[in-house]
């Protein structure tokens, strides 16, 4: 017979005295997280040891390692994590910024979402990836386009969520607190802004992958340094290891930036059951 546990939020937990019963949630997530990743580069493995595709379609998991100590033996690749990371890093705080307070803004006030929701609408239909050219023609091939790039791929995933997050509140809790004499921003900070978390934090873990996104392709309407500049290089002499090599930058990047989100979304919403 099998007992069942509930932790403090009420779900059904493990006996304690299973292997995962006995140890916590975020522990339980990490060992089965990196079973998968294990079993992944095994099955990798066995595929090109079996021949099953040709190296030069599927390098194994030594070339890639091989790749990666011919790659950070020079000195190129520091540059080019330099200008990925510049252009993440301030395209992805852009789209923070204003995705947070455009979303609160629109959601907050119904008459202006009406009036920008036709042009949100607009602009999230439109591909963003196919104003890279023109935004290299208003800004130059530098820095500043790739930038925005990213910001516009980035920017609406947070801006939707978040004011989601606002338009979605609990219209009985809104009308307690205005029967109890607060104010609109009073409710705005205490009931507004906590409530719309998950939301925002769901739009910033969105919002992680369409930057990394914005990123690649950025680069590839033209740059010197970066690591989606380094793959296509790659790609064209054929030298998939190295390309492997740099997806999995991209992909180690857009984890621990989830990772990160996660862990403030731990914090602040620590107060929801």
């Amino acid at each position: 017979m099998t007992t069942i546990i509930l932790d403090d939020s009420g779900a059904p937990r493990r006996e304690h005295g299973t292997l995962f019963g006995r140890m916590g949630q975020r522990t339980e997530r990490v060992v089965l997280g990196t079973a998968f990743i294990a079993a992944l580069f095994v099955v990798w493995q066995l595929v090109t040891a079996l021949g099953v595709e040709p190296p030069i379609l599927l390098p194994s998991p030594a070339d890639v390692v091989d790749a990666f100590r011919t790659l950070f033996s020079s000195f190129d690749i520091w540059a080019d994590l330099a200008a990925s990371g510049k252009e993440l890093l301030y395209g992805f705080a852009l789209a923070t910024l204003v995705g947070i307070g455009a979303g609160l803004a629109i959601g907050w006030y119904p008459r202006l979402g009406y009036f920008f929701d036709p042009f949100i609408n607009f602009l999230y239909a439109i591909p963003r990836v196919a104003l890279g050219p023109l935004l290299v023609v208003w800004l130059g091939i530098g820095l500043n386009s790739k930038v925005a790039l990213v910001f516009l791929i980035a920017v609406f995933p947070v801006l939707v969520n978040t004011s989601s997050g606002v338009r979605s509140l609990d219209p009985h809790l809104l009308r307690v607190a205005r029967c109890f004499g607060a104010g609109d921003l009073k409710i705005f900070r205490t009931i507004a802004l906590p409530g719309s978390v998950p939301f925002i934090l769901g739009g910033l873990r969105l919002a992680v992958g369409q930057s990394l996104i914005g990123v690649f392709v950025a680069e590839l309407l033209g740059a010197q340094h970066g690591v989606g500049a380094m793959i296509e290089n790659a790609g064209q002499q054929f030298q998939t290891d190295i390309v492997f090599a740099g997806l999995l930058i991209f992909a180690v990047a857009g984890m621990l930036l989830t990772a990160i989100v996660r862990g403030l979304e731990r914090r602040f919403d620590a107060w929801r059951v």
